[in-house]
């Protein structure tokens, strides 16, 4: 039987909970959870991206850092509250361990419905290990397409999934939208007005955020809107 999910609280700069986590690195046989809270705001670019997608001079005006993590995918925005970010780790002798990359977002993802559904959007559904959405926006920003795992709401994506390996495991990244507002992000990338125009049209029907669907419900006699700690717990109550 696999161990139970050991579980980290780390509060740190986004370039801290990038570059490392001492936990698993003491320790990369047990299977681990960490739930991460930034210390500061900052635009975290995908392995591929250039850091010339992001206009520096906005960035430094907007109090921005501007971080680059190891795994694919387009530009986020963090902040101390949103998105709700939960980093996994799985050993390589792990039940839930697979060598197939694409295939291995399969269970994280369903555990992100999982959490989801409890909070009250059962209709959440989870992209298999074939080709997504992407919209033109996708290569720019992370939440603009749709990847392997990932979870939408009424076909709009609510929940992001990276992921990095070594030889003793792999590291999941994952992120849930809590209100999406794509203005902050657009305003420092380096784009036209046309383009973060059209862009910002683009995102919203792309993306929403778990608070945003649950709020909508919520005046037609839903749940009440979850905070970021009801999304944590949630998703810690659906890990298999």
């Amino acid at each position: 039987m696999p161990d139970p999910w050991e579980i980290d609280e780390r509060l740190e700069a986004p370039s801290a909970l990038h570059r490392s986590w001492p936990a698993v690195e003491r320790d990369p046989a047990r299977r681990r959870v960490s739930v991460c809270r930034p210390t500061r705001r900052a635009i975290v670019l995908g392995s591929t991206q250039r850091l010339t997608v992001v206009d520096s001079a906005a960035a430094e005006a907007a109090g921005l850092d501007v971080v680059r993590r190891r795994s694919g995918g387009g530009a986020v925005l963090v902040t101390p509250d949103d998105p709700v970010w939960v980093d996994v780790w799985v050993p390589v002798d792990d039940p839930l361990w697979t060598a197939d990359v694409t295939g291995a977002f399969g269970w994280l993802g369903s555990a992100w419905a999982g959490a989801l559904a409890r909070l009250g959007a059962p209709d959440a559904e989870v992209q298999g290990p074939g080709p997504g959405a992407c919209t033109r926006w996708s290569s720019h920003v992370c939440f603009g397409g749709v990847g392997a795992g990932e979870v939408t709401v009424a076909h709009r994506k609510v929940v992001g999934l990276a992921q990095r390996r070594n030889r003793a495991g792999a590291w999941f990244h994952g992120a849930c939208v809590m209100r999406w507002d794509p203005s902050l992000l657009l305003e420092v990338l380096d784009l036209t007005t046309g383009e973060r125009s059209a862009a910002a049209a683009g995102l919203e029907s792309a993306v929403t955020g778990v608070a945003d669907v649950l709020a909508e419900r919520s005046s037609t006699g839903g749940r009440d809107v979850p905070e970021r700690d009801d999304v944590v717990s949630a998703l810690l109550d659906s890990l298999p």
